[in-house]
């Protein structure tokens, strides 16, 4: 339940602290409470599971519309408000990221020569392989993954 409580801190003050670089405590609370305010639909005073759901579904919708709204513009290259058949199939086709990738080469290419070797690949998964198997038996579980921070596929 703690983490519940960090959370909404975070949230409800993240705004007023990326404008002003800090939160009162007095304006803190008046978010908070407008926050409440807009949950509690049926005005009793109380927050229901139901009103709660449907607050994080309109939450949730909101973000989904906002990434959509971002995605359309940008593969709407020529900006006429429709996608054609080829701005369309960049969603099947997407650019690489190269931000990714270079973070990759950077963990990977043990000589520094830009590329990465097939030695250098097995070196680098094992190396993450056996940072894992923290009881070193030869065998990553499900726990020492969760543990690891990394997500089962």
């Amino acid at each position: 339940m703690r983490w519940i409580h960090t959370a909404m801190i975070l949230m409800l003050g993240g705004a007023a602290i990326a404008q002003t670089g800090s939160i009162s405590r007095a304006r803190f609370t008046a978010d908070m409470d407008a926050q409440f305010r807009a949950i509690d639909t049926d005005r009793n005073g109380q927050l229901s599971t139901v009103e709660i759901e449907a607050s994080q579904r309109a939450e949730a919708s909101t973000a989904a519309s906002r990434r959509n709204t971002t995605l359309f513009a940008q593969l709407d290259t020529d900006k006429d408000g429709k996608l054609t058949p080829q701005e369309f199939d960049k969603l099947n086709n997407p650019p690489p990221n190269t931000a990714n990738a270079a973070l990759m080469l950077g963990r990977m290419d043990g000589n520094r020569d830009r590329q990465v070797s097939m030695a250098e690949h097995r070196a680098a998964m094992l190396a993450n392989f056996d940072r894992l198997d923290t009881n070193r038996d030869g065998v990553v579980s499900a726990a020492e993954m969760k543990a690891g921070g990394a997500q089962p596929r």
